[in-house]
């Protein structure tokens, strides 16, 4: 299924099964029948074998601290390692949850604080740091939504998203029990006629990203927010994009009711490899009292975790939340202060505008031009060459970038979705957008060589689907 570069032959397939290395002594124990094993095929390598092997893999893996990482909608910027460092400190990683508070006022004033810093950002009045995602936000915010529908009496089922939502956004709101209305788009925005033959007494929230995933602004957000308020709904804010708007504006200033903040996104904490992340979950002052318990709080002369909200939807995760991240969240709010926040989310999105003049002379970009943090391009015309979207994003490898995201969002066909984010210098933009036009010219006159990329990497062209229907479960499904 894959194949080796020949100068990397993995150490699995070097070894002897079953051939005594000399590292693992002969152990005796006496194991009742019933547990032992009747075949273990476990390959016996020496240490400096496995270490070399997983040192190898780190070098073909990618990362953002191997180049640019243009992933749009994920906002995978470079992390400071003043973050990373200080996050490791044994008084920090050390820590149970289970302590007494007075062995831990240092975290719980740094939880306290950054509730109150992301509060401010975010426009709300109060935070919870409990959830552990930016989906599991969402989860948390429907179910303070629902909650506070339940105890006003109101008999409100569904949850309108647009049709350039995240995904996780309709499956959010299903898992809360929420009947889901999608409504489409016009110009890459809300269609206001489509909103309000959607809203009826049976809306309960509307869910919006703003900047939304196209990285247009959407004009109309106060009018928007007016026409849910008015049937008694609430409106949720994705703060997937808050990394545009930061210090510009803040979604409780756009009339949101509830939103979730990606610290794993906005405020320095790797996002890749499936974790850790964290999506704390701001409200307003009329849906306070049904934040998960507890959140971290301040009497005047101590920190405490506070138990008492009269109406707590509860615990949604197990503890408090993902303490690391909250350290780094809080290091990178601290140093930047509210000027460097602004100014990150300026270069944001001058960095994407400055992408996107290059690159929309060559390919098509729908819907209104401006655009802030990121931008979609579409590669439909390319399928008349016989090259995909897939193809480009593949042979982008080969010049040593990460490719973009790509084929979303749905509503642009081929779609090319690109973030550059803060983090960006001029030089390292115009290398990747140098080396997409040198792709787009192998197009017309090599297409075979696009079409069967990448050629560079430790690994050829995977087939897709068949990666998706088996999946390498251990070292013998390689071939």
């Amino acid at each position: 299924m894959y194949r080796q570069a020949t100068y990397d032959e993995p150490v699995m397939d070097r070894i002897s099964e079953g051939k005594d290395s000399g590292y693992f002594p002969d152990v005796e124990v006496d194991v009742p029948d019933t547990l032992v094993r009747k075949e273990l095929n476990i390959p016996q390598v020496p240490e400096n074998r496995v270490v070399r092997h997983f040192v190898r893999l780190s070098q073909m893996n990618y990362g953002v601290d191997s180049g640019f990482y243009p992933l749009g909608s994920c906002t995978m910027k470079y992390n400071p390692k003043y973050s990373e460092d200080i996050s490791a400190w044994e008084k920090a990683s050390d820590m149970h949850p289970y302590q007494d508070e007075r062995t831990v006022q240092g975290a719980l004033q740094v939880m306290y604080e950054l509730q109150q810093y992301l509060a401010k950002i975010g426009g709300m009045d109060a935070v919870t740091l409990q959830p552990a995602a930016g989906a599991h936000g969402e989860f948390t915010g429907l179910r303070i939504i629902k909650a506070y529908h339940e105890l006003h009496g109101n008999e409100r089922d569904e949850v309108i998203v647009p049709d350039s939502a995240h995904g996780t956004n309709p499956a959010s709101a299903a898992m809360n029990g929420f009947k889901v209305i999608e409504i489409e788009s016009e110009n890459g925005m809300v269609d206001l006629e489509a909103l309000q033959a959607a809203l009826s007494e049976r809306t309960a929230a509307f869910m919006l990203t703003n900047p939304n995933t196209l990285g247009i602004f959407e004009e109309e957000v106060v009018k928007i927010a007016k026409m849910v308020h008015d049937v008694g709904a609430l409106l949720y804010y994705d703060g997937a994009n808050l990394n545009a708007i930061m210090g510009k504006t803040s979604p409780g200033k756009m009339g949101f009711d509830v939103m979730h903040f990606n610290l794993h996104k906005t405020f320095s904490t790797p996002h890749g490899g499936g974790g850790p992340g964290s999506g704390p979950v701001g409200v307003t002052s009329e849906l306070r009292d049904f934040l998960p318990v507890p959140v971290a709080d301040f009497d005047g002369e101590r920190y405490f975790l506070n138990y008492d909200i009269p109406h707590s939807i509860g615990n949604v995760r197990a503890y408090y939340g993902n303490f690391a991240v909250f350290l780094r969240a809080w290091l990178y709010i601290r140093r930047l202060g509210g000027k460097g926040l602004t100014e990150s989310s300026e270069m944001a999105v001058l960095n994407a505008n400055y992408m996107r003049s290059v690159l929309e002379k060559h390919l098509e970009m729908p819907h209104k031009q401006l655009r802030k943090h990121e931008f979609v391009l579409s590669g439909e015309e390319l399928k008349n060459k016989g090259v995909r979207t897939l193809d480009i994003a593949k042979r982008l490898l080969d010049y040593g970038f990460h490719a973009p995201t790509i084929y979303f969002p749905l509503l642009v066909h081929e779609a090319i979705m690109i973030e550059p984010t803060e983090s960006e210098r001029k030089e390292e933009m115009d290398s990747f957008t140098d080396a997409f036009l040198k792709i787009l010219d192998e197009v017309d006159r090599e297409p075979e060589l696009v079409k069967s990329a990448p050629h560079n990497g430790a690994v050829r062209r995977v087939d897709d689907v068949l990666a998706v229907k088996r999946p390498v479960l251990s070292w013998k499904d390689i071939e």
